[in-house]
């Protein structure tokens, strides 16, 4: 009996040992979910008061108003320097170019329908903000493009784009992959009032990463 027991020490180390190889890892990673989960819910409660703010009409391109969006942002290591931070707020506003604003362009023939009004019938930005670092997300819905001969010039201070541009450079089309807030089909109309404004707040964060968990990154979006 005594020498049964003599062979058998240290087996229970062992066995510790192995479990220990299997429990560590996952109360890891439990940690690890559980960060990230409070970390998207953070994610999606900047995305809804960005956008609560920027539609009753927050100019969010001043600094003090970016200070005070970082604030909110706190939680999700948002910064309000540019390209500072773990996150990025990216706030755009959009228009649906119908009859009036090809009107407002002179962008009509003599009767007054669309003539070279190049994004009739779509959605398009009139301002584009970022704050935060750029580099964590892109936008959903596709940037202003800036470059080319259909490119459109975003204001450095305030990142509004002026009716001629978003009326008339197909640069300033947005995308929209699976929605269509508003449209005009035949006569058939559906969604938002033509001529109202969207407006759209995105918000996105890098994911607390522990190896061999790796991080990603946490993304929201509201329409208002």
């Amino acid at each position: 009996m005594r020498k049964g027991l003599r062979d058998r020490r240290g087996v229970s180390t062992v066995e510790f040992a192995f479990i220990t190889l299997t429990l560590v890892p996952l109360l890891i990673g439990v940690g690890v979910i559980g960060v990230n989960l409070v970390r998207t819910l953070s994610t999606e409660q900047v995305a809804r008061d960005a956008g609560h703010m920027y539609a009753r009409g927050i100019d969010f391109s001043q600094p003090g108003n970016q200070q005070v969006l970082a604030m909110i942002g706190s939680s999700i290591g948002l910064s309000a320097t540019a390209g500072s931070g773990s996150a990025v707020v990216i706030l755009s506003c959009l228009t649906y170019v119908d009859q009036a604003a090809c009107t407002s362009v002179g962008a009509v023939d003599s009767n007054g329908n669309p003539s070279g009004c190049t994004n009739y019938g779509k959605w398009v930005f009139t301002q584009r903000l970022t704050i935060g670092d750029s580099s964590v997300r892109s936008s959903a819905i596709g940037s202003p493009v800036t470059t080319g001969a259909n490119g459109v010039t975003v204001n450095s201070s305030t990142g509004k784009i002026s009716a001629s541009d978003y009326v008339l450079k197909s640069g300033a089309v947005a995308a929209f992959n699976s929605i269509n807030p508003y449209s005009n089909v035949s006569g058939t109309v559906k969604g938002l009032p033509s001529g109202q404004m969207l407006y759209i707040a995105e918000a996105s964060a890098t994911r607390y990463t522990l190896p061999p968990f790796s991080g990603g990154g946490t993304y929201a979006f509201g329409l208002f």
